[in-house]
């Protein structure tokens, strides 16, 4: 586990604004109301800003109401996260599959949606969370890779469906059976948004 995951209350707060602007002055506002850690605060696809936050379940609540509204296009408060999205957040998760393993894939409109599924995914099946991918480099889409046994990614999947019909359909889902190896040699690729992810909780 991951040196931010070891430190890290069980919640994630997210805001995600149109305007740069708007993101900006939540950001600090959020950061300045509440003891919570600034994961990441900045500008992802298609040119929107976005404010994740961790902390007790209350301290991320008092953040969010912070954050104001202005703008605002999706958010999130997500209590007792699972400590393997904390690490596929800050690219500290082992991306490796084993030879023979399945891959689930969920792709989500949103970040904040696929949030949701990583963390409902990994919670349901016995399943490893490979990747949590969010909107840079992405047109502002997001999405979640889960390994394992068939069954298992198949009822990972499935939880994830179940868990975001609220937020609307997802994109896409399917499993892979037995994913070949040039693909698993791949996903160990990063994107932007992670990268910027820092392990001592600074933006």
């Amino acid at each position: 586990m991951s040196e931010l995951a070891d430190r890290f209350d069980p919640a994630l707060g997210l805001l995600e604004f149109s305007s740069i602007t708007a993101g900006m002055v939540a950001g600090d506002a959020m950061v300045k109301a509440s003891p919570v850690s600034s994961l990441y605060a900045g500008t992802v696809h298609p040119g929107r800003y976005l404010v994740l936050v961790g902390g007790d379940t209350a301290a991320v609540e008092i953040a969010l109401d912070s954050g104001g509204t202005d703008t605002l296009v999706d958010q999130l408060l997500l209590p007792n996260v699972h400590p393997d999205v904390i690490a596929a957040l800050s690219n500290s998760a082992d991306t490796a599959l084993a030879e023979g393993d399945s891959l689930g894939i969920v792709e989500a409109s949103t970040s904040a949606t696929a949030i949701v599924a990583a963390d409902a995914g990994v919670k349901a099946a016995d399943v490893s969370l490979v990747a949590l991918r969010l909107a840079d480099g992405l047109g502002g889409k997001a999405y979640c890779l889960f390994s394992g046994s068939v069954a298992d990614a198949e009822a990972a999947v499935e939880r994830c469906v179940e868990s975001t019909e609220h937020r609307g359909p997802l994109i896409g889902t399917a499993v892979i059976s037995q994913l070949h190896r040039e693909m698993r040699d791949n996903l160990a690729a990063e994107l932007r948004f992670n990268r910027l992810l820092r392990p001592d909780g600074a933006c």
